[in-house]
């Protein structure tokens, strides 16, 4: 079970969170639970990092301070007398170790990407222990388990890869005997460290990462993503307040929306659960009563061709245009190794007979990319778009549904298509002042009449009721 940071912001959320878990405890169920930093906390620590690097001591650990006070009021309101002495002296620790830290990069004026590893870690390492010690009052025999004892990485500080079978062996060595003798494992999520023992974090997101990592490394029944919202929506309802829950959603599916912009996963979450065949439920703290979203490996067949629509914005569009060169053996390659040179994703490319376009989220370091392009052809830029991708099984097996797609858009002006590359996955580019207005257009024409079996037309709000 896994507790994002909404799950754990404060004593209430922690509370629901120990209720939940007391009745999966209930059903005699053999939990392991894995939470996210308290909402906003790895901001913070991002920010006092940063503030360091610049040589601002005394804003960084302005920052720290109020941390801790945060999270020291939190545990006072969570925990009886005795617990809550020894946690606040565990949380003054850390605390103290670090504003070191902090000190010692002021210092230096330097933050590096594996210092930067050092301060963020500490959100996960505090809401850990507190979660624990919650769970351990509420009579859940909660006991906190260093996420970094048993998350081994690489060495790549910021976006640690996972070595899974050494997670597997360290988590049979040290976390399946606390669940054997009816203990309640709470970890960190998003933190590990490398073979060296040195700190290192998943990247943003990392803790659903380390959920599922968790999950298949122990041969879980289930992996549970606890957020803040009733599950995979077949679009933002920030956009379509009548947007609807997907009741079930295959790996292939929910991987799609996740890596185009829906935030509820995190991208590579599921990978270790698609590898071992673990469902992944994604549920709602706030509203525990509610279903959620239940993906498998294979989904049931859906009347409606798509499942969700999900948008991506600051993408830049890079049109790559060299004539004479297109065609020529090696041509891509070299294109595309400039682009691997500097670590650089890309999300849609389409290609003509003298052009390649191309989109990307990394804007970083576009300067220098393009620069590099420069050398082999001519290279134009344009920013402010969005990739609005619509994600569901078999699109190829319904006949006109690319004519509907764009008669429900034709107000809008596509920047590039792409359908071929994914049976799942039909997208397109337009400028993001536009997201909106298509998304409710494309909503409203696929979502009209959606099929029971698969979404929760029970919860629709009637139109005349939104009125």
């Amino acid at each position: 079970m896994k507790f994002g940071g909404t799950s754990v912001e404060d004593a209430k959320a922690m509370d629901r969170t120990a209720a939940i878990v007391g009745g999966r405890r209930k059903k005699n169920l053999e939990t392991i639970v894995v939470v996210s930093a308290m909402a906003k906390v790895t901001d913070q620590l991002l920010a006092a990092a940063a503030a360091a690097g610049r040589g601002d001591k005394a804003g960084a650990l302005a920052i720290s301070s109020r941390l801790r006070h945060r999270h020291v009021d939190t545990a006072c309101e969570l925990l009886d007398e005795q617990r809550f002495a020894a946690l606040q002296v565990q949380i003054h620790a850390e605390f103290d170790a670090l504003d070191d830290l902090l000190r010692g990069i002021a210092a230096v004026g330097e933050l590096t990407p594996r210092t930067g590893d050092l301060v963020v870690s500490f959100g996960e390492r505090l809401s850990s222990r507190m979660v624990a010690a919650a769970f351990d009052q509420r009579g859940l025999n909660g006991t906190h388990v260093d996420a970094r004892t048993c998350i081994i990485t690489d060495s790549n500080y910021g976006k640690a890869a996972p070595q899974e079978a050494a997670i597997e062996a360290k988590l049979t060595e040290l976390v399946l005997p606390l669940v054997i003798a009816g203990k309640t494992p709470v970890m960190g999520g998003f933190i590990g460290s490398n073979a060296e023992g040195i700190t290192t974090t998943l990247g943003r997101g990392g803790s659903d990462y380390t959920a599922a990592l968790v999950g298949g490394g122990l041969h879980a029944g289930a992996i549970e993503i606890w957020t803040d919202v009733n599950g995979i929506m077949t679009t933002d309802p920030r956009i379509c307040p009548d947007a609807l829950r997907v009741k079930t959603i295959s790996f292939e599916e929910a991987a799609e929306l996740a890596y185009f912009g829906a935030k509820v996963l995190h991208p590579a979450t599921i990978l270790p659960a698609v590898q071992k065949s673990i469902p992944v439920w994604v549920l709602n703290s706030r509203n525990a009563e509610n279903e959620g979203t239940k993906i498998t490996a294979v989904a049931p067949p859906c009347k409606s061709p798509f499942k969700s629509i999900a948008a991506k914005k600051k993408l830049t569009i890079i049109d790559i245009v060299a004539s004479r060169m297109l065609m020529t053996h090696g041509y891509l390659k070299a294109v595309f190794d400039v682009f691997d040179k500097f670590k650089c994703a890309i999300d849609m490319v389409s290609t003509s007979e003298v052009s390649i376009s191309l989109s990307v989220d990394s804007n970083e370091k576009l300067p220098e990319i393009c620069e590099e392009l420069s050398k082999i052809a001519d290279v134009k830029m344009e920013g402010s778009k969005a990739l609005i991708c619509m994600v569901g099984e078999d699109i190829r097996g319904h006949n006109g549904i690319a004519g509907r797609v764009f008669s429900a858009v034709s107000h809008v002006n596509l920047r590039m298509i792409s359908q071929g590359a994914s049976e799942i996955n039909m997208s397109f580019m337009i400028d993001e002042e536009d997201v909106e207005e298509a998304v409710r257009s494309l909503h409203k024409e696929f979502f009209a009449s959606p099929d029971e079996a698969i979404f929760d037309v029970a919860a629709r709000v009637p139109v005349e009721s939104r009125a």
